[in-house]
């Protein structure tokens, strides 16, 4: 029998393929189950306009058989076959697909459609097997044929015996290495969790003769094996179901059977989108966070199926990191794959796709929010740092589609409440959204900063994660009212000054501060009179757009910046200890050196930023108690 060699195209990209192409061996079982699911695709689309054929989709399977002893492996179908050109142009030529040149020749109607579309999928067997061999008869043709090859090599093609029509591919499973263990691809239960994982939703029954252990006849105790036939795929996918056929129980038995979460989800998307792009997917928002989910190993993205056929696991393209935490899969008839069906082409179908998943999300999360606001804010506690992270980057290019979902602790009932609330209820006369950052709510409510705020009956907004101030930098405005924090030098509110009216006072007044000011040179920008504080001596405010906070949080960072806030002390005027510089600044500088610095220590005390000398600052305080 004559042995015929590859093209040379063909054998350099078989043992490239075999070596480096598809990352996981098993996903050879996919691919010739998806050539198998062809192949009886193919009947069925002759049988629409052949008349003499009767499709009955009971009659077409799919058949795995592993014998451990021999090391075969065989996969059966009940499909179309393959006559001896068909074998010489689709297996003797790589890259070369019957299924391309099928689907251009009849288009897919009543939802089948054909899954390969390249012609390499087969070869991937060889990552398992050294030898392969192919006995097809075609539907119509009175000889089967056998296709045999050990890999680049070439290949053998001779008339063979075969009683029905269809494929069958009979795999001889490599030898075990010292780091490579093929026995798997012969041990049932790792087949059957393979054609799980991969080709569940395949619409043919995939068959496997299952072992299970039953009483031996006659005895009370005795087991034995013995094997039972399986359908071991679902083959009707939950998204191609009609939802009103389906419960939230079914869509939690989902999401659980997929291993999205050990959680609730608090809610799930199921999409049907048949317009420029079709698709299926469910989408499911979690109730918690995963234990991973700021950390290097955690994966986003969406499960990715074409026609069925798990692409990929995690398909990264299809969500924004804003919405990392959202769960799911995709099913497309749309997309096209690259040669190893592994990665997507970047095309005009998978951004279309990713488009509309966030818009539907949005859609999603704002629904929540209006309709069920404490499951919103059960989601809000655990993922909203996330939308706020989406928020200040990329330069803000996403806050006008995530503003609307973010949430903040107010003064108001200590309880959070978005921003178009927050404006809904602003008093007239009230020029800006007042925030306060810090640590915590408790200690915000003690910052002297926030005391005309207060007191003007205006609402303040909390803000307690370090990535809240730079998103709301990002925003800069909301429905044309623009964000100014409590420690700002400006307040935007009007204040009567009934002390030291005199303009003599003022100009004493202002002596007083330029020379506290000169003994906190590179510390402050300046000291001046307090228009804020009412029982409070003393407070820090900023000019600029770098907040003390935002300092904070800057310098803390690895490879710290040393970011600096222009900082101004301020004094109240009305406060006794003011009375006390005055009578300093006249009788005893060397005291008024010693408020000064206390004073200014006592502000950074309040900002929770560090003294750069505590130990003069005890010494300080000791030299005022005696």
């Amino acid at each position: 029998m004559e042995k015929k060699q590859f093209q040379a195209e063909s054998k350099r990209l078989l043992e490239m393929m075999i070596n480096s192409i598809y990352t996981q061996r098993e996903i050879f079982l996919r691919e010739l189950i998806s050539n198998s699911s062809d192949a009886i695709d193919k009947i069925y689309y002759k049988a629409l306009t052949d008349d003499s054929l009767v499709f009955d989709k009971d009659s077409y399977f799919i058949k795995i058989t592993a014998d451990k002893d021999n090391r075969i492996l065989t996969i059966r179908d009940t499909g179309v076959g393959m006559t001896k050109e068909d074998l010489e142009n689709n297996l003797g030529i790589i890259a070369k697909s019957g299924s391309l040149a099928f689907k251009k020749e009849n288009e897919a109607k009543d939802g089948h459609n054909i899954i390969g579309q390249f012609g390499v999928g087969f070869y991937s067997a060889f990552m398992v097997a050294d030898h392969i061999a192919v006995t097809s008869k075609a539907l119509g043709s009175d000889t089967a044929y056998k296709w045999e090859s050990d890999g680049a090599d070439g290949y053998t093609i001779a008339p063979a015996e075969k009683d029905s029509i269809g494929t069958e591919i009979v795999l001889s499973i490599k030898a075990n290495t010292e780091d490579d263990n093929y026995d798997e691809y012969l041990d049932e239960y790792r087949l059957k969790a393979i054609i799980k994982k991969y080709s569940d939703f395949i619409r043919y029954p995939i068959k496997m003769d299952i072992t299970g252990k039953r009483l031996k006849e006659g005895s009370e105790s005795e087991f034995e094996d013995y094997q039972e036939e399986q359908h071991v795929n679902s083959m009707v996918p939950i998204w191609r179901k009609n939802k009103s056929e389906l419960t939230p129980e079914d869509y939690e038995k989902f999401y659980h059977e997929k291993h999205y979460g050990f959680d609730k989800p608090l809610k799930h998307i199921h999409v049907s989108a048949d317009g420029a792009v079709v698709y299926q997917a469910i989408l499911f928002i979690p109730e918690n966070m995963p234990y991973d989910y700021y950390s290097k190993e955690y994966e986003k993205g969406l499960e990715l199926y074409a026609n069925g056929v798990l692409i990929m696991n995690k398909c990264a393209d299809l969500l924004p990191d804003y919405f990392s935490f959202v769960k799911g899969m995709v099913d497309s008839e749309s997309l096209s794959l690259n040669i190893s069906r592994e990665m997507l082409q970047h095309d005009r179908q998978l951004k279309l796709i990713a488009k509309n998943i966030s818009s539907k999300i949005k859609g999603s999360l704002q629904s929540l929010l209006k309709d069920e606001r404490e499951k919103y804010e059960q989601f809000y506690k655990s993922f909203g740092r996330q939308l706020k992270f989406g928020v200040y980057s990329d330069y803000g290019t996403h806050k006008e589609l995530l503003q609307d979902l973010l949430m903040f602790s107010s003064s108001k009932e200590k309880q959070l409440v978005t921003l178009e609330e927050y404006v809904a209820r602003m008093p007239e006369d009230q020029k800006y959204i007042y925030y306060a950052s810090g640590e915590s709510m408790e200690r915000i409510d003690k910052l002297p900063q926030t005391e005309l705020v207060t007191d003007k009956g205006y609402e303040i907004l909390y803000f307690t994660d370090d990535i809240d101030e730079f998103a709301i930098k990002m925003i800069m405005t909301y429905k044309e009212k623009e964000f100014r924090s409590v420690s700002s030098g400006d307040l935007g509110i009007d204040v009567e000054d009934n002390a030291n009216d005199s303009e003599s006072d003022k100009k004493e007044n202002q002596d007083l501060f330029d020379y506290m000011n000169g003994l906190l040179a590179g510390k402050v920008t300046s000291v001046k009179a307090s228009k804020r504080l009412r029982k409070h001596p003393v407070c820090l405010s900023t000019d600029g757009d770098v907040t003390i906070e935002m300092e904070k949080i800057l310098n803390a960072m690895p490879n710290n910046p040393n970011v600096k806030a222009e900082k101004v002390l301020e004094i109240n005027v009305n406060h006794d200890v003011f009375t006390s510089l005055k009578d300093a600044f006249e009788k005893d500088k060397e005291k008024l050196n010693l408020y000064t610095a206390l004073l200014y220590n006592q502000a950074l005390l309040i900002e929770g930023l560090p003294l750069q000398d505590p130990v003069e600052f005890t010494n300080d305080i000791c030299k005022i108690m005696v």
